[in-house]
């Protein structure tokens, strides 16, 4: 395992998103062939090495991890890392490029540092280099789920004149905003910490919006560490695009 003296919280982020990316590459790679083992294996041996690195690096840390069993404790700790080793686990099982591994840290209830790895486009954005950002297109794109998008999206598209772009993954949605790929991600029904950590973190670090969807600020490291909803957008859209949400809720 890579060793991570002192190393900044949004860099270890980076440098440990990256790592386990690497890891799930390599068990694609050489894994099973069936898309369901593969998946499970990508979660268990993406969540061992993370666990074991940050554990390592911060070890007076909190972890949350869709992979390990809850622990209230964290919930005495100012400081709580949410982690999805796999994020898009359908996705990377079925060899798809759109799957992620979230890496982010919360403090005081408040996303702080965090990065997403997109390991098949080789790609990991984090929040001590965020890319500049494209311009949001006229027509606006939203990114949503390919198997299930959220109905308020598609009302929404059709009220502002866009379009939907499907796809896996929440931390894929987010970086095809940072990219130009898309210009929204909005999603309505219950996500966890984990799903929505890193991708807001990268996204704010970036400068775009990221909120519920009436526009109130996310919190972490809740008891049920649930994040109902989420927007994500350019300022430049976030006012017609919560004028336009409003009506629909």
């Amino acid at each position: 395992m890579t060793s991570h003296p002192a190393a900044p919280d949004a860099v270890l982020a980076r440098q440990l998103a990256g790592e386990a990316g690497r890891i799930l590459l390599s068990l694609r790679r050489d894994g099973p062939a069936d898309a369901r083992a593969l998946g499970q294996a990508g979660d268990a041996a993406a969540n061992a090495h993370l666990m074991q690195a940050l554990r390592a690096a911060r070890p007076d840390d909190a972890i949350l991890s869709e992979e390990e069993a809850p622990d209230l404790a964290r919930l005495a700790h100012r400081r709580v890392w949410l982690i999805d080793p796999l994020d898009g686990t359908r996705e990377y099982g079925e060899r798809r490029d759109d799957w992620a591994v979230h890496v982010a840290l919360s403090i005081d209830g408040r996303i702080a540092d965090g990065a997403v790895a997109q390991p098949a486009l080789d790609q990991c954005f984090c929040t001590a280099a965020p890319p500049p950002l494209p311009a949001p297109a006229a027509a606006l794109r939203f990114a949503v789920s390919r198997t299930r998008p959220a109905p308020l999206a598609q009302a929404l598209a059709a009220a502002v004149g866009g379009s939907l772009v499907p796809m896996g993954s929440a931390g894929v949605k987010t970086l095809a905003v940072l990219r130009g790929e898309a210009d929204v991600y909005l999603h309505q029904g219950e996500m966890h910490e984990w799903d929505s950590g890193a991708p807001a973190a990268v996204a704010q670090a970036a400068g775009l919006w990221v909120s519920r969807l009436d526009g109130a600020a996310l919190r972490f490291n809740q008891e049920r560490p649930l994040t109902p909803d989420i927007l994500i957008c350019h300022r430049a859209d976030r006012d017609r695009l919560l004028a336009a949400i409003a009506p629909l809720l």
